[in-house]
């Protein structure tokens, strides 16, 4: 938490403000919107208030947002608070119309900043979808590798090795023999001998 050394001295300036006003702490924080603790802390010097807080505080206590906004030490030139302190210095606003372009600023910036997270968010989405989608696709794609893989070398003309080792191996070893049948000439001198054979028997008997 941060001490009163470290913050600007917006809490005495408030304090100050409601003694004048003599109005108690409790109403003044029933009218900014803010709780009894919380305010008392802040005229401390105990807690920072934000933006929002020092309007609704300036709102109740009859002065500036601006004004509350350069005691706070709000007024600068980081992040577009140049453009609030231009808004309190110029001598040709009524106090009414610099309270109304601070708000209406404050507002843009808000819009703003939110319009921002939400195109990180959505962009960061995005690229998550993408990722996904090339990893789904490169294990689809991977099976297929395999399979080619499977089917072993080939040769230039595209032919697998295996196959044309089993060419080279046949080729090597000669055709294989065709089957033999007898002649038929052969047949038929069996059948005269054997006819011959039994003549001859039957002589002898």
């Amino acid at each position: 938490m941060a001490t009163s050394k470290d913050l600007p001295d917006v809490g005495g300036f408030i304090r100050d403000l409601r003694r004048n006003a003599k109005i108690s702490l409790r109403q003044l924080a029933e009218q900014a919107g803010v709780s009894n603790p919380y305010l008392s802390q802040i005229e401390r010097g105990l807690r920072k208030p934000s933006a929002e807080v020092l309007q609704q505080l300036a709102s109740a206590l009859r002065v500036s947002t601006p004004a509350m906004y350069l005691r706070a030490g709000l007024l600068d030139d980081k992040e577009g608070q140049g453009v609030l302190a231009a808004i309190a210095v110029d001598p040709e606003l009524t106090m009414a119309q610099k309270q109304s372009l601070t708000q209406i600023y404050e507002t843009f910036r808000r819009e703003n900043a939110r319009l921002a997270e939400a195109t990180e968010a959505a962009t960061t989405t995005e690229a998550a979808t993408t990722a996904e989608t090339t990893e789904t696709a490169t294990a689809t794609e991977a099976p297929a590798t395999v399979a080619a893989a499977a089917t072993g070398p080939v040769t230039p003309e595209g032919t697998p090795t295996e196959a044309v080792l089993e060419s080279v191996a046949v080729t090597e070893a000669g055709a294989a023999p065709a089957p033999t049948t007898a002649a038929p000439e052969h047949t038929t001198a069996r059948r005269a001998a054997r006819k011959a054979a039994g003549a001859a028997e039957e002589e002898q008997s």
